[in-house]
């Protein structure tokens, strides 16, 4: 059963992020805001608790999750070969709703699933959010709610779905975006989208316009 943790004042902030930190040094799954949708987030390096993370949503490792971080300079620690392009996209973008899938550090200690040599990355916006991954690391995350139901955008849908599975619910009040981040490959030499969401391709174009590139729509 979860336990809630409001935001609402520093003193509940300090405890909200101190419980949710504590939870993921445990190995248990919690549930944070971002700034789109909420999510259930697992330590990226504890695979038993990744493990459960795919369990709580009802999806297997052939869908993994992606990894949020506190800082943009965090992807060179998680990711090789970073393209030019999508450099350009981390300084434009992030903290934002933009996931990039990358090759992964071959060097990294964990199991997401089956990624298949790449790691999915985000940097959020949102304060509580980069508070936690502070004070936690990279936690891989996901969506918070049952595979196939809608995202949750507030912690009493999260709790409704996922808090039986969950030990801590960080309450940060409705999401200010309704829409899951857009997530573009950037693992060859142009970028290919792989899901629209809150970003359109119009806007990540216009950012890459200066280099002369572009990424693909989806197929």
């Amino acid at each position: 059963m979860s336990t809630r943790y409001p935001t609402s004042d520093d003193d509940e902030l300090e405890a909200a992020v101190e419980a949710a930190a504590l939870a993921i040094r445990r190995g248990e799954l919690i549930v944070i805001p971002t700034d789109t949708v909420y999510g259930v987030a697992a330590d990226a390096f504890d695979p038993a608790a990744v493990r459960a993370l795919l369990k709580a949503k009802g999806r297997g490792r052939e869908m993994p999750p992606p990894v949020l971080v506190s800082s943009a300079a965090t992807i060179d620690a998680l990711a090789v070969g970073l393209p030019g392009y999508a450099r350009t996209l981390v300084e434009k973008f992030w903290p934002g709703p933009l996931t990039l899938v990358c090759n992964q550090q071959s060097s990294l200690q964990w199991d997401l699933g089956d990624t298949r040599g790449t790691v999915a990355v985000r940097m959020p916006d949102h304060p509580v959010a980069i508070a936690i991954l502070e004070r936690t690391g990279p936690l891989a995350v996901s969506s918070a709610n049952l595979t196939g139901e809608p995202a949750a955008t507030s912690a009493d849908a999260a709790d409704e779905m996922l808090g039986e599975q969950v030990s801590a619910v960080v309450d940060a009040g409705p999401s200010l975006r309704k829409e899951a981040s857009t997530i573009v490959d950037v693992t060859g030499a142009q970028g290919r989208v792989l899901r629209l969401g809150a970003l359109s391709i119009d806007e990540l174009n216009v950012a890459l316009e200066p280099l002369g590139a572009t990424v693909a729509e989806p197929e």
